[in-house]
């Protein structure tokens, strides 16, 4: 009779175990199968600019000689068609003027640049074929002329959310009359074909 007992008691251990393999092969195998493939549709954006509603260059007092004064125009390029197209910044001005006064119409010049991505943002930083220096004549007339390339990000470059520095060099003259000159600077992202 305790044969029968030890007997008993080792097929029910057996059972057990091959019951517990067999829902656990079952779940796992279950699990393994019911793969399924993972789907993301990353749509195109749209590439813009934009600027600062004003800024100011740092004040000259006249003292006999030609003098220069400069003013940052921190833009913002937002690149996101995910194409890696690249773009180009154009820009033209109207001549400062202050009264019946004004500035000569070459008096402004792009002299430097920097970059970087905007903070909490991954970027492409771009790749430009413009260096500084030398400087870059911005156009200038009472009607502002027609605008004038002065970075780009080649293909494959600036892509994402950038910041674009341009420092901007204005010539004061001896000659100058005094005033508070102002002129309108346009800036555009262009699109490379």
């Amino acid at each position: 009779m305790h044969l029968l007992k030890n007997r008993s008691i080792h097929f029910y251990l057996v059972f057990f175990l091959i019951l517990t393999m067999v829902i656990g092969g079952s779940a796992i195998a279950a699990f393994a199968d019911s793969g399924t493939g993972a789907t993301i549709a990353v749509n195109s954006g749209t590439l813009s600019e934009s600027g600062p509603t004003s800024v100011s260059a740092t004040a000259v007092t006249l003292n006999g000689n030609d003098q220069t004064t400069s003013y940052l125009l921190g833009l913002t390029v937002i690149d996101a068609r995910g194409s890696g197209g690249g773009w180009n910044l154009t820009i033209t001005s109207t001549t400062f003027t202050t009264g019946a006064h004004s500035l000569s119409t070459t008096a402004s010049s792009i002299t430097g640049m920097s970059t970087s991505c905007v903070t909490n943002s991954t970027c492409t930083p771009p790749t430009s074929s413009i260096n500084y220096p030398p400087s870059l004549g911005v156009p200038a007339a009472a009607t502002a002329p027609t605008p004038v390339k002065f970075f780009n990000a080649a293909a494959n470059t600036g892509m994402g959310s950038i910041t674009v520095t341009p420092t901007v060099s204005v010539s004061i003259p001896a000659n100058t009359f005094f005033g508070s000159y102002t002129s309108t600077v346009s800036v555009a992202v262009v699109s490379v074909p």
